[in-house]
């Protein structure tokens, strides 16, 4: 059995647990729902962030006919029984209070706003994409793959949130997937090329060796963390403005090199398109289309190896974003790489 971050109340936390449900052949393995959008009367425009990009993503696919005749799986909100497999008392505590939470989202007049109508309209929020997150990894085991579109708060730690992530999604997917599948999952690899370290899950993962890191990011921005490369094994440090070509030769023969590497029973596979040109927050300048490779090289390499995989859709800054988001799993379905489900006669 894999060696564990977090002991106390785990095996309560995962039978109790109502994250894990199985859902019907003819769904979907995408997992979404209207309640991941984050409104605050207006205060969120503050924010580069679109806090409506899960929504929009949404539409462009059922716009594109993906869901006429195949619905997506709605996820149960993450209780606060789930939150402590992974998150400490303390750290939950902390998020009652309204400037943290504020520092957390970086939106400056959030910490005079009562910590009631935060703790509705964005913990709770974030609180259901943590549950597509977990459940993801369920259902990836089950149908070789899983979409959450949303998730993927990788500046979140068990300890402390920053960087618009208030849960550690990441960390939670992995250790629900140790504690209630041992003899199935015993080693993971998390692909992240979002633009920005995953410093959350690498703090978390520090001493784990059955998590193998792939994280390629911009090595000049946010959030700079010396104590969370550690934790990385293949480090990918990227410089401003690299292009398409550059990208995409680095990202595959890392990929390769990883995947030779490490043999993991599953992949978290965290696909920020802050990499976008135009991006103040990436720095970097890759197209639409190039993101679009991006994502199907990984799908490929990762699924012709029989990995299961879990794709969460983290950054993206711009509100050309969600359409490229809905194109690239439009994409991966037109070639094939998404097992579509069975109809039922």
């Amino acid at each position: 059995m894999s060696e564990l971050l977090f002991q106390s109340g785990d095996e309560e936390t995962t039978k109790k647990t109502k994250l894990y449900f199985d859902i019907d052949e003819e769904q979907w393995p995408i997992i979404y729902r209207p309640e991941y959008n984050v409104h605050f009367w207006g205060l969120e425009k503050l924010h580069p962030f679109d806090a409506g990009k899960w929504g929009h993503v949404y539409e462009f696919l059922k716009e594109a006919g993906l869901f006429k005749t195949f619905p997506v799986v709605k996820p149960n909100e993450a209780k606060y029984k789930d939150l402590l497999l992974v998150h400490s008392k303390e750290y939950l505590k902390s998020l009652r209070c309204s400037l943290t939470v504020a520092c957390i989202v970086e939106v400056p007049p959030l910490c005079l706003v009562p910590n009631y109508f935060l703790q509705k309209r964005y913990l709770k929020k974030m609180r259901y994409q943590v549950g597509g997150s977990v459940l993801a990894g369920k259902i990836a085991l089950e149908r070789g793959y899983a979409i959450n579109i949303g998730g993927g708060f990788h500046h979140c730690s068990s300890k402390e949130g920053g960087g618009f992530c208030a849960y550690a999604d990441i960390t939670l997917l992995i250790e629900f997937l140790f504690n209630c599948y041992p003899e199935q999952v015993k080693d993971v690899m998390i692909i992240d090329l979002d633009a920005h370290q995953g410093n959350g899950y690498e703090r978390d993962f520090l001493t784990n060796t059955h998590v193998y890191i792939l994280d390629a990011y911009n090595r000049s921005i946010y959030p700079r963390d010396a104590v969370a490369k550690a934790a990385i094994n293949r480090k990918v440090e990227l410089k401003f403005m690299i292009d398409d070509i550059e990208y995409l030769t680095k990202i595959e023969a890392n990929v390769d090199r990883a995947l030779t590497d490490f043999k993991p029973n599953l992949v978290v596979y965290n696909a920020g398109t802050d990499i976008l040109i135009g991006d103040s927050l990436g720095g970097l300048a890759i197209s639409a289309e190039g993101i679009i490779k991006r994502d199907e090289m990984v799908f490929r390499k990762v699924t012709a190896k029989d990995i299961p995989i879990v794709m969460l859709t983290s950054g993206g800054y711009l509100k050309k974003t969600a359409r490229i988001i809905a194109d690239s799993i439009m994409n991966l379905n037109e070639k094939g790489l998404l097992q579509k489900p069975k109809h039922r006669y």
